[in-house]
């Protein structure tokens, strides 16, 4: 029958899965051990009844869009997302939302239906944190593996984890990145074309992968992982275009015609009514130009450098133009930023700055949509203390985007390269010579 003795050892497979599996253990954990804070941290409004209270769940500091889209998106009454009702955020999103709405049990116009709802998603998203920092860890390579600590336990994180559904997109686009790495292109592309349809920021990293194959003339990996990304897009959203076209293009509708919103600099310059920059006719061609001028910068600089980039230092400048660019620029946006911030530069003086301006932003929000109420000033605070948050996290964002190019430019800086390496999480471009480079020097 086969029966393992006490004598028999362990096939060399499962040893050699203990041995690398031991080390990522501790990360799960604080992972887990950051989930749970973050959860402990909507306590007033999960249990203390603020959800409920209007300006209560502000003034708690925590507010989540989980509870009120079960109405605001009819889950309450039944409606199929996209098909019976249109819904605000792509497909991915929109499948997790049916999923946990055929699964609620009882009467689902209690409020008791609302708060499993955001349950059941909250014990999804936390396992998407826990997979999204072994994940990085695993980006970050063995010598290295401990800056996953910045996204298992970083303070905005604990702020933010729960306002929204960023962390799934977050772990299938490091998925994505991680099969890259391990020259699995295929499956990166059906990873990254998840994470866009669930989040639309992951594209962004299409653009890194392009300028670097352009570089080191790798181009067949580039194209097998573009195709498996538009593959894996239109599997998933075709079929919700074929049968409810009208749902589906509600969240591209609703991107375009929406103003500035709150946390971008377009909306300081709204509110401010600064010439030109804050026409509000114009917003959509200006973000667009300022992307592509961020776009075209990052590609200068790939192509001139003495020393190719790094992956992960792409990823982060691209996603990093992306946000600042951006007319929507929501607190919860910060957990797409952590894990390339630190595997970008894993140096913890700016990562500190900026992370002291994202919860200083994440207070400054909620304090000011209470003092915009009519009555409440007294609670809140005014617009102009509001922007020193706005302008704080983007400048320190800029800060960090600086370094990092300085990394570009002086590789001896770069703390990951230190070992010797050349990009760990590169894939094929790892250790390739220059096909294309412009030299200015």
């Amino acid at each position: 029958m086969g029966v393992r003795t006490t004598e028999d050892p362990l096939p060399e497979s499962l040893t050699n899965f203990g041995v690398r599996a031991v080390p990522y253990l501790p990360l799960a954990l604080f992972a887990g051990l950051g989930a749970v804070l973050a959860y402990v941290w909507k306590w007033p409004c999960r249990f203390g009844g603020a959800w409920n209270h209007g300006t209560l769940q502000f003034t708690n500091f925590c507010y989540t869009d989980i509870y009120p889209l079960w109405w605001n998106e009819k889950l309450n009454e039944g409606m199929v997302p996209y098909v019976d009702f249109p819904v605000e955020y792509p497909v991915g999103i929109g499948a997790i939302m049916e999923f946990f709405r055929r699964i609620i049990p009882g009467d689902a116009n209690t409020t008791a239906a609302g708060t499993v709802f955001y349950d059941l998603t909250v014990i999804l998203m936390a396992i998407c944190l826990v997979v999204g920092v072994l994940l990085m860890a695993a980006l970050a390579g063995p010598s290295r593996r401990w800056d996953a600590l910045w996204y298992a336990l970083a303070p905005a994180l604990i702020l933010t984890a729960y306002i929204n559904w960023d962390l799934a997109a977050n772990a299938l686009a490091l998925g994505a990145l991680l099969a890259w790495a391990k020259r699995r292109q295929w499956l990166a592309g059906v990873l990254l074309g998840l994470a866009i349809a669930t989040k639309f920021y992951p594209l962004m990293f299409l653009g890194p992968l392009f300028l670097l194959a352009w570089r080191t003339g790798r181009w067949k990996p580039f194209l097998q992982t573009a195709a498996g990304t538009a593959g894996a897009w239109l599997a998933v959203n075709v079929p919700v275009m074929v049968f409810a076209f009208d749902g589906w293009k509600r969240f591209y509708v609703f991107s375009e015609e929406r103003p500035a919103d709150w946390g971008s600099l377009w909306y300081f310059f709204n509110q401010k009514q600064w010439p030109i920059v804050g026409d509000a006719d114009r917003l959509d061609t200006l973000g667009v130009l300022s992307l592509v001028a961020f776009c075209a910068a990052i590609a200068v600089l790939t192509l001139t450098a003495r020393e190719r980039p790094r992956l992960m230092q792409l990823c982060f400048l691209t996603l990093a133009a992306f946000m600042l660019t951006n007319k929507v620029w929501s607190p919860q946006y910060v957990l797409w930023l952590i894990p390339f911030a630190v595997l970008a530069r894993p140096n913890w003086k700016p990562i500190a700055l900026w992370m002291a301006a994202e919860c200083w932003y994440f207070f400054a929000i909620w304090l000011y949509l209470v003092g915009i109420q009519e009555g409440n000033e007294h609670l809140g605070i005014a617009g102009d203390t509001y922007f020193t948050a706005v302008w704080g996290r983007a400048i320190t964002i800029l800060i960090m985007m600086a370094f990092v190019v300085r990394d570009v430019l002086r590789p001896d800086g770069d703390a990951v390269r230190r070992d010797g390496s050349d990009d760990v999480s590169g894939g094929v471009f790892d250790g390739a010579p220059d096909r294309f480079r412009v030299a200015l020097t």
